[in-house]
């Protein structure tokens, strides 16, 4: 599925309606551009999946771990760029936790990420607008 947000706050309102239909142990592989908007999006998704913190990139850190209906994994790989690296930090570890994992950047570790993911992808059109393409099984549950 395609749709297009032309705004932060469409981008926001599109991540309250993914993230309130996630599930359990789901792994969702986030890819896009540099300033594409997935922080963005991972914002709205916290939103929808009952997090009441404030949503930062954890760029510096690599993982912050939100509480909403279910514990909520939020990666972002961009500083990193050998699988062998974010294997060491035992991402795939998180993804039986019972929880949600987000993964920014999740093109860097396309090896590790389990079969069954949702995708989305991003792709920046311009300064405000976005082409969103989220994987069959999320796109599913949206209609």
């Amino acid at each position: 599925m395609k749709t297009i947000t032309r705004s932060a706050e469409e981008t926001v309102e599109l991540g309250r309606k993914i993230g309130a239909v996630l599930r359990a142990n789901e792994v969702v592989a986030l890819t896009g551009g540099l300033g594409a908007g997935k922080t963005t999006l991972i914002q709205g998704i916290a939103q929808g999946f009952g997090v009441n913190d404030y949503v930062t990139s954890p760029t510096f850190i690599i993982i912050n771990e939100y509480q909403g209906r279910l514990p909520l994994y939020h990666f972002d790989l961009y500083r990193l760029e050998d699988p062998g690296s974010i294997e060491e930090l035992g991402v795939d570890e998180y993804f039986q936790r019972g929880g949600v994992c987000l993964i920014e950047w999740a093109e860097r570790m396309t090896e590790l990420l389990p079969v069954n993911r949702e995708t989305i992808e991003i792709k920046l059109i311009d300064e405000n607008e976005r082409e969103i393409c989220l994987s069959s099984g999320l796109a599913a549950r949206l209609k």
